[in-house]
């Protein structure tokens, strides 16, 4: 994640904040020297730097704090505080019209974001959520942006209103208005073209469209990977034609997350949303409260159990339960616990979400390959569906045939063939000591 360097920086110094039985006020502003030197190495904005450190440092050197029978712990709470304000506080949701109405939403970026790639995830979101949606191709200069466009709303299945690269934008999106006025499309999303950098041509375009229809959301997509640039870029879009609240792109790759902390303060505008990932699915809501316990290493359990509600089919959960007690799973079932697993952003993804992962290094030194799947994977399509169901008929002719199936040793075959059999005897035997009760509560796909 984005902030991985920063977290253990700041794990270190809550780590001696702890350790120490009473603090001093000499203890808390070393603390905060180095809380700091952490953030503007993240590349947080240094003005923002200052007022944060003067905000936390005037809370945590009070005589309540220092002489609190944990003080340590306060001054860590008081910093979790001091970052969620930082980014907002608050989620903020955009806010729709009425169904029978048209929600206009203007996307607008520098090229290199992931804004193409970005609205069309957003537009999924809201299609699942039972709006009608539709893409709106305004990016008439990128060579094969257009047909990127309509290939991701295929994808997401969210029909895309184009006239080719020969009009002008600002036409483009009036007669966009007229089709979703014609065909019942309640939410417009316009995908605007970008720019290598912030000039006054695309600055001028966007406001003809703005001028010219009736946009009720203008949203930034910026590159967490570009530090305080996106900060920058950010500043400039507001003060030319006006944003209405940014998408940060990128923020699952190695960068220094300085732009998710620096933005809001910076612009008075909220971060609506997280790109974590190149998939159409990988776009989370942004819960600033939830991405400052990331960064201090406290975990996100919400966001954890809400990836799995989203990917885990309540009756199958319930009905696989069923089969893990009577020892009764099959390949097929495995085959949808990967599925499902993988939904949720592989064990990696899952892991950065528990808390005390961040700060026990014994973990993070544990290398979690989410392509270790792909051979099991291989190996069970290459069975027939008879086989997935009954491995016990599986004998050397047939291992041979999967084997070659899958481009496999018949060694694998075997290993796999032994792991899932010791996993359902281990199961029957946990079935038993648990004497056949029900267990409620949250669960994760189970493995080999």
């Amino acid at each position: 994640m984005a902030f991985d360097s920063l977290t253990d920086k700041l794990q270190n110094v809550f780590k001696k904040l702890r350790s120490k039985g009473m603090l001093t006020e000499d203890d808390v502003n070393e603390a905060m020297k180095e809380v700091k030197r952490a953030l503007l190495e993240a590349d947080v904005n240094f003005k923002v730097v200052k007022q944060f450190i003067k905000s936390v440092s005037a809370r945590a050197v009070g005589e309540e704090v220092l002489k609190g029978l944990n003080p340590g712990q306060m001054v860590i709470k008081i910093v979790k505080e001091e970052m969620d304000k930082l980014m907002g506080s608050e989620v903020t949701e955009i806010k729709l019209l009425p169904s029978n109405e048209i929600t206009v939403i203007m996307m607008c970026g520098l090229q290199g974001a992931g804004k193409t790639t970005t609205v069309a995830k957003l537009a999924g979101q809201y299609k699942n959520k039972g709006r009608r949606p539709l893409l709106v191709a305004c990016d008439v200069y990128r060579p094969a942006a257009i047909k990127q466009l309509e290939i991701n709303g295929e994808k997401v299945g969210v029909p895309v209103f184009t006239m080719g690269d020969g009009h002008k934008p600002v036409n483009i999106a009036k007669a966009a208005i007229e089709h979703a006025e014609k065909n019942g499309n309640n939410i417009l999303f316009i995908d605007t073209a970008g720019r290598l950098h912030v000039d006054e041509e695309m600055m001028n375009e966007l406001a003809e469209i703005k001028a010219n229809i009736t946009v009720n959301y203008t949203i930034l997509t910026v590159d967490a990977m570009t530090g305080q640039d996106a900060v920058n870029v950010a500043t400039a879009f507001n003060d030319k034609i006006g944003i209405d609240g940014v998408i940060l792109t990128k923020l699952d790759g190695d960068t220094r997350g300085g732009a998710a902390l620096s933005i809001k303060a910076v612009t008075g505008k909220p971060i609506l949303y997280a790109g974590m990932g190149e998939k159409l699915t990988d776009l989370e809501m942004f819960y600033p409260d939830r991405m400052a316990s990331r960064i201090l290493g406290m975990g996100d359990v919400e966001s954890l159990i809400e990836k799995a509600q989203a990917a885990i089919d309540e009756e199958k959960a319930i009905e696989m339960e069923q089969k893990l007690r009577k020892a009764s799973f099959d390949f097929n079932d495995f085959l949808e616990q990967m599925e499902q697993m993988e939904k949720m952003g592989g064990m990696g993804d899952i892991l950065k979400m528990l808390p005390g992962f961040s700060g026990n290094k014994q973990l993070q030194n544990i290398d979690i390959d989410d392509n270790a799947m792909n051979m099991p994977r291989a190996i069970i399509l290459s069975m027939t569906p008879k086989e997935r169901s009954n491995p016990e008929i599986i004998n050397p002719s047939r291992k041979k045939r999967i084997a070659n199936g899958a481009g496999v040793d018949i060694s694998d075959v075997n290993k796999l063939l032994k792991q899932f059999e010791q996993s359902k005897k281990m199961m029957k035997q946990m079935s038993g000591m648990m004497g056949g009760k029900k267990r409620g509560g949250f669960k994760l796909p189970f493995g080999f």
